[in-house]
């Protein structure tokens, strides 16, 4: 049985949450989320609580069970607090603009290479090196930091490219003759 699909999860006052069937819809102060609940996990509200189970006493529907709570979880806190990541591009030369919703990243190709954020995620340009995303959706934060991050992979031998804030590169030693 999953430890962490027993653990109740505490609704904080400004937030509102609806289950009707299988889909569950949370509001706060920050937006609205949806999920769509597997068969074999059951959900209830009691009070200011919200409560899991399986619908099937085994290994496989506690671990969803486990999964969910902890899906759901998350999505509470970015509907209250809202979840953010912030990227470094590492290089001479590197730096980004925003305009609108596209990031124009120029990372020392001989072009700009552009992305548009999706909707839900905000782009703030620090200074000319720092991004910083805000979302309330914690699963597509990280997928776009991800992808932001994939432009340009940091090289493991000067150090060059996109980072997260707190990543750290392991520099390698260059061929010594």
């Amino acid at each position: 049985m999953s430890r962490i699909a027993k653990k109740p999860i505490l609704i904080p006052k400004n937030v509102k949450i609806n289950i009707f069937k299988n889909i569950i819809n949370i509001n706060g102060k920050n937006g609205t989320l949806k999920y769509i609940i597997h068969k074999n996990v059951i959900i209830k509200k009691e009070k200011n609580f919200i409560l899991f189970y399986s619908y099937i006493n085994n290994k496989y529907s506690w671990s969803l069970a486990g999964t969910t709570r902890s899906i759901i979880n998350s999505m509470i806190i970015g509907v209250n607090i809202g979840f953010k990541k912030k990227l470094k591009l590492v290089g001479v030369g590197y730096k980004v603009d925003i305009k609108k919703n596209i990031l124009i990243l120029s990372l020392g190709f001989s072009h700009f290479k552009k992305y548009i954020l999706p909707n839900g995620v905000n782009a703030i340009c620090l200074n000319k090196n720092e991004i910083l995303l805000n979302s309330t959706d914690k699963q597509l934060i990280g997928r776009v930091a991800a992808e932001i991050r994939l432009f340009h992979v940091p090289d493991p031998y000067k150090g060059k490219g996109i980072r997260y804030e707190n990543e750290i590169i392991k520099l390698k030693e260059t061929k010594k003759k």
